[in-house]
């Protein structure tokens, strides 16, 4: 051998140490309240099985993406795939969906209506603040028949893409996680089921208007940064939270009927 090919073969040799010891460790796992308690059973599993991993939960939407871009944590669960695209876009993260997880239901609630029709004229009504989940909200208005929305705008629609509103409702945007607590305040508010159970606000299956599990882009995804695709012990990990009954049990309980998982089965 060369002393080329042999500077080749011990830079190679340093290059896989390197990438084994990214590894090693407890994997580091960011998360929020919606989403933790199947998570807590899946880690418990996971320590079964000799894997150790760090739940990390997060009060807010933004941090868990930039301790992963950062290298604080390994991957966090919490979003969907058009927030992550529009968090990579304002953010100028390197993230990328790893696998999928759940996806849940939301609805519009409301404490003081039993029914869309007793929506009064001038009514208040919460949507979502980010970009991603507000268009979300005004999708499910426009399905409840309250507001019709300009041709093509989907998944990127804004309160300016409102092309009719007969009840003159007043839109006000709050941040996602406390839409729950709106609820005394407005007559609609696009609700969580995750949230509004942790919240205790209002039974989170008494939504006037779901809108259904049919649009696979929200379902929640593991989300790493690019590169680390191939580390082992979340390729575990998630294998687990998948296809453990204990996790699946856990899901169950805590979401109820409410949710689906996002994966092949």
């Amino acid at each position: 051998m060369n002393i080329s090919l042999k500077l080749a073969a011990v830079l190679l040799a340093v290059s896989a140490l390197a990438h084994a010891a990214n590894y090693s460790g407890p994997l580091k796992v960011g998360t929020t309240a919606a989403f933790a308690p199947p998570l807590e059973t899946a880690v418990a599993e996971a320590k079964k099985q000799g894997l150790e991993v760090q739940l990390v939960e997060f009060t807010d939407w933004t941090a868990p993406n930039v301790s992963v871009e950062n290298g604080d944590i390994d991957v966090n669960l919490f979003q969907h795939k058009p927030f992550l695209e529009n968090a990579n876009k304002e953010g100028g993260f390197h993230l990328v969906p790893y696998a999928p997880a759940i996806i849940n239901n939301i609805g519009l609630y409301s404490k003081k209506h039993t029914s869309l029709d007793q929506i009064p004229q001038g009514g208040t009504v919460a949507i979502a603040n980010d970009p991603i989940n507000g268009a979300r909200g005004l999708l499910l208005l426009q399905k409840a028949g309250l507001i019709t929305l300009k041709p093509g705008v989907g998944l990127k629609a804004t309160v300016d893409d409102i092309a009719s509103n007969p009840k003159d409702l007043k839109i006000i945007e709050v941040e996602a996680v406390q839409l729950s607590r709106s609820l005394d305040e407005v007559d609609l508010a696009q609700g969580y089921p995750h949230y509004l159970r942790l919240a205790k606000t209002i039974d989170p299956e008494k939504a006037l208007l779901f809108d259904g599990l049919e649009h696979p882009e929200y379902v929640i995804q593991f989300v790493i940064r690019d590169g680390h695709q191939d580390d082992p012990r979340l390729a575990k990990f998630v294998d687990i939270y998948q296809h453990s009954p204990v996790v699946r049990a856990k899901l169950d309980s805590f979401y109820g009927k409410l949710y689906q998982p996002g994966w092949s089965q």
